[in-house]
């Protein structure tokens, strides 16, 4: 089903929940709500197919799919299967294959054009009787006791106004209820950016190989993304402050170029690369919330924190946190006692922590450290492997439920048997 398709005028009406937005964390909850045979409405400001980042999924994610009977639609959609994903860093490499997880997680996940991934994604959950409500954008919403009134901008300029009975927001970077109901908060991370295209000319290694998502350590401290398409495009970018950026003049094509060019790994690869659209740039991209949830709203996804693009978890969090929040509101409605701190929030705080802390890790050089010894133990890796396929939720292991002491402390070890090596 197209998203530009023409229905009729939406006329005022009470809902059960009101979505807004149609990304991945919208469509899960979607899914699961529409199971409990509840009254929806997802409203969507932009048209799919429409382009975003985000394209390198995590295992976990099929588990997710599975688990609202969507992996059969993804599966059809003939995209690149990822198997794993390479560190590099000059001569360094850690090569990471979800088939060697610790749990029984999955081996292997899909590269995702996101407008492709999306809209297939969206258009199963419609045809199963969702209302979807494209180019409509939320001007203003108020709570009351009993529900939820908002007011909803419609494509031919005018504006209606639609009751629910609880709204959830997984409006993904557009964040609507946090900027309406003054929820944002302050992210702790320094401020960075993100350069990106698509390319062809892409030299990508051979068989299982192929699918891998690669990262890139640049000598002066940036990282490169490389994520290929079963389309013949490659998706390329660039993340740093904007003082490394600062070290490359010209235009955006101009900065991306010089700046893959520029690293050993990525140069080698990407020597032929051509662009398919001009080189783009989020600023600031880390975000946070106040809160996860009211009481008639929830947040989900992007709308509630995205932490940093490294180890592609944005998919993943929004997924979770979709499918989560839509399984307790499920109960909410239908009359059972919920608590949304406990089974929502603190569930989702689990799962955005332990990438937190890796993510940290990552920019304070103590995974770098990890991942490029010489000696590694392959347990651990094993353990880490799992964490890096999206099984954030699995607290048998030690590397998600004790994430940050014991990734600094594997990182001591790791650097002083460095030191004793070149002794």
């Amino acid at each position: 089903m197209s998203g530009t398709e023409t229905k009729p005028p939406m006329k005022p009406t009470d809902v059960d929940v009101l979505i807004i937005g149609a990304g991945p964390a919208g469509a899960m909850a979607a899914a699961q709500l529409q199971r409990g045979g509840f009254k929806l409405l997802v409203v969507e400001k932009q048209t799919f197919p429409r382009f975003v980042i985000g394209e390198s999924l995590l295992p976990h994610t099929m588990d997710l799919l599975k688990e609202v009977g969507l992996l059969e639609v993804v599966e059809k959609c003939d995209f690149m299967k990822k198997t794993g994903a390479v560190f590099m860093r000059g001569n360094q490499v850690c090569n990471f294959d979800f088939a060697n997880q610790s749990g029984a997680g999955w081996s292997y996940t899909y590269q995702v054009p996101r407008a492709e991934f999306d809209k297939a994604v969206a258009d199963a959950v419609q045809a199963r009787g969702v209302d979807f409500r494209y180019g409509h954008s939320v001007a203003a919403v108020n709570f009351s006791d009993a529900h939820a009134e908002v007011a909803l901008d419609q494509p031919d300029g005018t504006q209606r106004k639609v009751t629910a009975r609880f709204v959830l927001d997984c409006s993904g970077y557009g964040r609507v209820l946090p900027r309406l109901l003054d929820l944002e908060a302050p992210s702790k991370y320094p401020v960075r950016e993100s350069l990106f295209t698509h390319v062809t000319g892409d030299v990508r290694p051979p068989e299982r190989e192929q699918g891998k998502i690669w990262v890139c350590v640049h000598p002066g401290g940036a990282w490169i993304w490389i994520i290929p398409f079963s389309n013949g495009h490659t998706s390329v970018g660039v993340v740093a402050t904007p003082e490394f950026f600062a070290h490359f003049p010209g235009e955006p094509a101009e900065q991306l170029r010089a700046i893959v060019m520029s690293d050993p790994n990525a140069a080698a690869r990407l020597a032929d690369m051509q662009f398919v659209f001009p080189p783009q740039r989020i600023k600031g991209y880390a975000c946070s919330v106040k809160k996860f949830f009211g009481p008639q709203f929830a947040l989900a996804g992007n709308a509630t924190e995205f932490l940093d693009p490294v180890f592609s978890s944005g998919v993943t969090l929004a997924m979770e946190s979709g499918l989560r929040a839509a399984q307790v509101l499920t109960r909410q409605l239908q009359g059972q006692p919920v608590d949304w701190q406990t089974e929502y929030a603190d569930h989702v705080m689990q799962g955005v922590n332990t990438f937190r802390a890796y993510v940290s890790a990552w920019y304070d050089d103590r995974l770098p450290t990890i991942l490029f010894a010489s000696q590694r133990n392959p347990d651990i890796m094993r353990q880490i492997c799992s964490v890096l396929a999206g099984y954030v939720w699995d607290k048998s292991n030690p590397y998600v439920t004790q994430a940050d002491r014991a990734l600094g402390l594997l990182a001591k070890i790791s650097g002083t048997m460095a030191r004793a090596a070149t002794d």
